[in-house]
């Protein structure tokens, strides 16, 4: 019954806010930048991006800066974390360009996933250690299992393998404030307009899923208890039991897990959700007049078809949250981006469906799409295919000023 549960619990929270893992995991490789593009904007040390959005109340910039704590909380093997775990904080992966970004290092924070499709059914071999293979274990676990420092990519996965990068969450909760029929209203299911982009809205319990590759979360709270489990080892009510280890004997006795009960209080989850929740997008920089030029030809190419440049929010308990306009360069549909980029299912979504990208922050990364194959720009916008087959091409068919343009407006994202 403990095993069936947590399978449900793993399909229920999906993917997990993000991820750090060991120095052996490497990026798929990818071309060398061209000199000709144009390398991402540093951040400076008087910037500061994990601020919050204006026109909180008093209370509610408490709860962001408490929720800073919680977030930056570094969990031990005596408070909770683990036994198998990616990162020890959710502050140490997301810390580029600040708390709440991506992660320092791509070598290291590209993290493993596996799932396995059946069918019609997703299954994320929760048994055997998935869906998200951590990559360090607690001295406490190997003082039960020595030898046992990290998870193997299990024999049932196969060739059913993922690679994700730490997303950036900067500008979620205006995401999480955009109605679902803003959403569903973007789809196109039969190609009606015949751009080749449909787009389809990931449906979770009756609910729209807007966060995760695959859209598997509808909300930011069960976003974030999906990450403090499978990303750091810590439970809560939400997501209450731990994650099974291959050929490890569960339920885990005290020595390996001390802690009676959730690992995280219901507070504290709540207080971390709001720290994400009240996190300002980045602003755009500024823009020179190629860039604007460039702005111009990621309409007309038909880029933004899915990445929208703005969605607006809705009526919000937070009334910094509502009715307010949000460059999300997203339009959290799931796309099919044909075999060259497909992976694993998650969730409803299949191997070669993602959900689009918010670009919220573009300039601060250093690798590109989901795996951090691509080491350009260019190199990332010429690997989608499947819905994006024809903007690729109306893109590959620009001059090379005009593609220069174009890129150096991504890099003012």
């Amino acid at each position: 019954m403990r095993r069936e549960t947590l399978l449900s619990l793993a399909s229920v929270v999906g993917i997990a806010l993000a991820a750090c893992t060991d120095r052996s995991i490497v990026p798929p490789s990818s071309p060398v930048r061209p000199p000709t593009e144009a390398r991402r904007t540093e951040a400076t040390d008087d910037e500061q991006f994990d601020v919050p959005i204006a026109g909180l109340t008093k209370a509610q910039l408490d709860r962001f800066n408490r929720g800073r704590d919680v977030f930056a909380r570094v969990f031990t093997d005596a408070t909770g974390l683990g036994p198998s775990f990616n990162s020890a904080s959710c502050a140490g992966c997301h810390e580029e360009p600040s708390i709440g970004g991506t992660g320092d290092d791509l070598a290291e924070d590209v993290e493993t996933h596996v799932s396995v499709a059946s069918g019609q059914t997703c299954n994320d071999l929760a048994p055997h250690g998935g869906a998200v293979i951590q990559h360090h274990t607690t001295a406490a676990f190997q003082s039960q299992y020595p030898g046992y420092v990290s998870e193997a990519i299990p024999a049932e996965a196969g060739t059913h393998i993922g690679r994700r990068t730490t997303p950036m969450l900067f500008g979620f909760g205006l995401l999480e404030a955009v109605p679902a029929q803003t959403i569903i209203a973007l789809a196109d299911p039969t190609d009606a307009n015949n751009d080749g982009v449909r787009g389809r809205p990931s449906m979770v319990a009756g609910a729209l899923g807007r966060f995760g590759r695959k859209a598997t979360d509808p909300d930011l709270l069960g976003f974030n208890a999906g990450a403090f489990l499978m990303e750091i080892g810590v439970t809560s009510t939400m997501a209450s039991l731990e994650q099974l280890l291959a050929f490890a004997d569960y339920p885990f006795d005290a020595g390996i897990d001390p802690v009676t009960g959730p690992e995280v209080s219901d507070e504290d989850l709540a207080l971390a959700t709001d720290f994400v929740r009240f996190l300002r997008p980045v602003p755009q920089g500024r823009a020179s007049a190629e860039a604007n030029d460039g702005r111009q030809l990621f309409n007309s190419v038909g880029c933004a078809t899915c990445h929208v440049p703005s969605l607006r929010t809705g009526a919000s308990p937070v009334a910094a949250l509502s009715n307010t306009n949000i460059a999300a360069f997203t339009d959290l549909l799931l796309h099919d981006m044909g075999p060259g980029l497909a992976d694993i299912c998650r969730g409803g979504a299949s191997a070669a469906e993602f959900r689009t990208e918010p670009l919220m922050g573009l300039r601060f990364r250093t690798r590109y799409l989901h795996d951090a194959r691509s080491a350009t720009l260019t190199d990332a916008i010429v690997q989608h295919g499947g819905e994006a087959t024809k903007i690729v091409g109306r893109f590959s068919g620009l001059s090379a000023k005009q593609r220069d343009a174009l890129i150096a407006y991504l890099n003012t994202l």
